[in-house]
Parts: structure tokens; sequence; C-alpha cells
């Protein structure tokens, strides 16, 4: 009988862990010195920002764009907010 995991009988890879791995600590990460464990983290994150998709120059103009039209709008509106309730608060406090 199977569930879908895999076979009742059989069990996961993940439940065996062999004895000689428990007892180690740090793993590759612990033989290392600091210094070289510091380069592999700059190697990573360098490794990483190559992965990421760079927006086009036209791209980032229209984004910056919007974002501030977006900022220009939001100041208008809560200025308009805050003139409005501080005339209420006038007229109400005198």
């Amino acid at each position: 009988m199977t569930d879908a995991v895999g076979s009742i009988d059989m069990p996961d890879a993940q439940d065996e862990a062999p004895e000689s791995r428990k007892g180690r600590k740090g793993g590759k990460r612990g033989k290392k010195g600091p210094l070289k464990r510091l380069a592999l983290f700059y190697r990573q994150i360098v490794a990483e920002l190559r992965k990421v998709v760079w927006p086009t120059r036209n791209q980032l103009t229209t984004y910056t764009t919007v974002v501030i039209i977006f900022v220009v709008i939001m100041i208008g509106l809560i200025t308009v907010i805050d003139y409005g309730l501080s005339n209420a608060a006038k007229y109400v406090f005198g």
C-alpha cells in the first residue's frame, strides 16, 4: 500500500540519518577559518546578485516617474485632508 509520500514499508530518506553525521558539528563550514567563511559569504552575495534581473534604463525611468507622480498625488491628498480637518477643528473649537 502506498501513500502520497511513498511506501509504508520503506522509510523516507530524511528519516534515515547516518550515525556518523549526528555527532559532527558545523559540517564543512566548521572546518574553515573566519576569513574563509567571510570570503565565501561575499562570493555567495555576488553569485546571488548575478541572478537578479536588473531593469533597463527605460524601465527604471518609467518606474521612477510613476513613483514620483504617486508621491505627489498622495502629498496633495493628505494636504487637502489636513487643511479640511484643521478648518473643521477651528470651526468646532473656535
